[in-house]
């Protein structure tokens, strides 16, 4: 098993099934994002039986292994549907459910997840200020995270007051970019922006070349989702795909020893 580095630079994998977390873990991932339909939508809400099983199978691994500082850290995306982040009431009210529903996970002793990434937009392109507030609320005392919406308005830079304001502890960007080794630049401006009052982490697109200038933007973390492909169990018109995604664990190894040679720098 890779340890996890103690350098500030932190890397993070996005997961969507146990095997593809466990893969993660051992292979040095500093932290977790979960969620579903990573490949067809850019991920959707995990369900709380998926949650509650990766914590558990997490935890056991890292007892089994005695993995220094425990388990993993794992952050659950909350997207209520695929299409924008403009949200009417519904899905807002679904949202701070959801939410409320993961802190309250593991509250009596059992695993917890360590944070949410969420994000709500306005129709004229800024933060939906009230909804992100009531998300927040409902997050207690996890770790509130603002996703790639922040990549669909023109100005990512001038959303980060607003993501300081509500609470959120880190915002991850490909800086505008369909890809973050595209958008470093615009990265290294929303780190000056930020002025440590929130956390940048680079994602989208993230190939292991690209980690060493994204590090030198000064991000604090790199996401990325390690993705790779295997053919399917046989399907047919009831639905269900030819192939289907996987965490390589390769691609975080690597991942890993390049922010740790970017965190020497």
């Amino acid at each position: 098993m890779i340890s996890p580095s103690q350098n500030a630079l932190k890397l993070e994998i996005a997961v969507q099934d146990v095997e593809g977390a466990l893969a993660a873990q051992r292979a040095g991932a500093d932290r977790l994002e979960l969620c579903v339909a990573l490949g067809s939508t850019g991920g959707l809400t995990p369900s709380i039986g998926l949650v509650s099983e990766v914590l558990a199978a997490l935890a056991a691994d890292a007892a089994a292994t005695a993995r220094e500082g425990g388990p993993v850290g794992v952050c659950v995306l909350v997207r209520p549907a695929e299409g924008g982040f403009v949200y009417d009431d519904a899905a807002v009210r679904v949202t701070v459910a959801d939410v409320a529903a993961l802190a309250a996970l593991g509250a009596n002793g059992g695993q917890r997840v360590e944070g949410v990434v969420v994000g709500a937009l306005l129709r004229e392109g800024g933060v939906d200020v009230e909804a992100m507030r009531r998300i927040v609320a409902a997050a207690g005392d996890l770790d509130v995270v603002f996703h790639r919406a922040i990549d669909v308005v023109s100005s990512p830079e001038a959303l980060i007051e607003d993501a300081v304001s509500v609470g959120c502890v880190r915002v991850l960007t490909s800086g505008g970019a369909a890809a973050a080794g595209d958008g470093v630049e615009v990265l290294s401006r929303l780190v000056a922006a930020a002025g440590g009052r929130t956390q940048i982490m680079a994602g989208g697109g993230v190939s292991i070349e690209d980690i060493p200038a994204l590090a030198e933007a000064g991000v604090d973390a790199i996401h990325l989702s390690a993705k790779g492909h295997r053919d399917s169990d046989p399907t047919g018109p009831g639905g269900g795909a030819p192939q289907v995604l996987f965490t390589d664990a390769g691609v975080v190894a690597a991942a890993r020893a390049a922010v740790d040679a970017a965190s020497t720098f």
